[in-house]
């Protein structure tokens, strides 16, 4: 994907229209898929409105710093976001021990991973996985996504139909534009029929809280290390398979380590671990987000700078994304990956020797299955590989 000899590195040259808009929209999925559940798991802990807020901050400054650096530095769009199966994790988790315990927790997880990064093993891994699994295992990640349009329908189908209808117009009309055309014609439509609800939104700067890590055996046992398995398991591997799909063969080594790192840095503030993104890195890195593959990176620095602007303001971050209406934020997101998913299933199945396994992979990724407290993600590249290995059993 990337030139042998490239050309100075230009991203406001490089950037448009279409990749700002991405940008803002995987920003926008990722906070209003997830942030509830930081919310649900601070309030269960018993943690302070600062240290929530202080919790949100984190996460965010971290994001924007690794999403515009890495980006930059291997041109190509590298996607970053919270670990959202980590934040469910700890709804039930965080109230078992104390808050310092829980940060030294987050810091044994992350630290696992830098220790993944440096020693390599994560790349290899990666590399030992065929294009064909990894392509669905995209779209499986993908796939329910898409099929929220049908459940935002329901709820406001007019809202919808109209949004679906300017996406197709532009699709037609001004390719580049087509999310944006479904975002501008969707957000006039809340406005008019009174969808959007500003009454409890109040401008506030998020203060960054210290919190004095502590360790503890139980802990590590209960936060540590299951954070640091669903982290690389329903994180890490699908966000480099999404890079790997599209095209970008950046090693995953020095990504895993810095992400680890930042993690590190950002805990005591109430970061539970920063990773490699499947969803938002689908929408940056597929063609809605730029016509040219080489510029797409553009789309992830702009999610790095929305997501530092929502960093700053994270303690109002909640009640400004709960102003818009859910069936608005679900259709523009499925709108925003269908390129993605139509690339991915293609790839899928264009080794013919490989359709089996990559059908199982799809199919066990897109069923949303949990095994083992471990997400349908991983068990999906298990059963293709699985699958492989047994079709080719004896093969020559």
């Amino acid at each position: 994907m990337q030139d042998a000899a490239p050309t100075r590195l230009r991203p406001l040259a490089d950037t448009s229209t279409s990749a700002v808009v991405a940008g803002f929209i995987a920003m926008l999925t990722g906070y209003t898929s997830s942030l509830v559940l930081m919310f649900q798991a601070g309030q269960a802990a018993g943690l302070s409105s600062g240290q929530i807020s202080s919790w949100i901050w984190a996460l965010s400054i971290g994001m924007a710093l690794c999403c515009i650096v890495l980006s930059l530095r291997y041109r190509a769009p590298v996607m970053i976001a919270w670990s959202t199966p980590g934040a469910a994790l700890l709804i039930t988790s965080l109230p078992q021990v104390s808050y310092g315990e829980a940060i030294g927790a987050y810091i044994l997880a992350s630290g696992l991973i830098v220790l993944i990064g440096l020693t390599g093993t994560f790349d290899r891994l990666m590399r030992r996985i065929p294009g064909s699994i990894a392509a669905a295992l995209l779209a499986g990640v993908l796939f329910k996504i898409g099929l929220e349009i049908c459940v935002a329908a329901e709820q406001q189908p007019f809202l919808v139909i109209a949004m679906l209808l300017a996406y197709l117009l532009g699709k037609r009309l001004w390719p580049r534009y087509s999310v944006l055309s479904a975002l501008i014609v969707g957000s006039v439509l809340a406005a008019v029929f009174g969808l959007l609800d500003f009454t409890g939104f109040q401008l506030q700067l998020a203060r960054p809280e210290w919190t004095t890590p502590s360790f503890s055996l139980a802990a590590a046992i209960s936060i540590g290390i299951p954070l640091f398995i669903v982290a690389m398991a329903s994180q890490n591997l699908p966000g480099m398979a999404v890079l790997r799909a599209n095209g970008y063969d950046v090693p995953a080594s020095p990504l895993l380590t810095s992400t680890g790192l930042v993690s590190i840095l950002m805990a005591p503030f109430g970061s539970h671990g920063i990773h490699m993104a499947a969803i938002s890195a689908a929408i940056c890195a597929g063609p809605e987000a730029h016509e040219d593959p080489r510029k797409r990176y553009t789309a992830a620095v702009w999610c790095g700078v929305f997501y530092a602007i929502a960093g700053i303001f994270g303690a109002t971050l909640a009640s400004l994304f709960a102003a818009l209406p859910a069936a608005l934020i679900l259709s523009i997101a499925a709108l925003a990956l269908f390129a993605s998913i139509i690339g991915g299933l293609t790839q899928a199945m264009s080794e013919p020797n490989e359709r089996e396994a990559a059908l199982i992979t799809f199919l066990v990724t897109a069923s949303g299955m949990t095994l083992a407290g471990v997400g349908s993600a991983f068990w999906g590249i298990v059963a293709g590989l699985l699958t492989l290995a047994v079709l080719n059993w004896g093969k020559r």
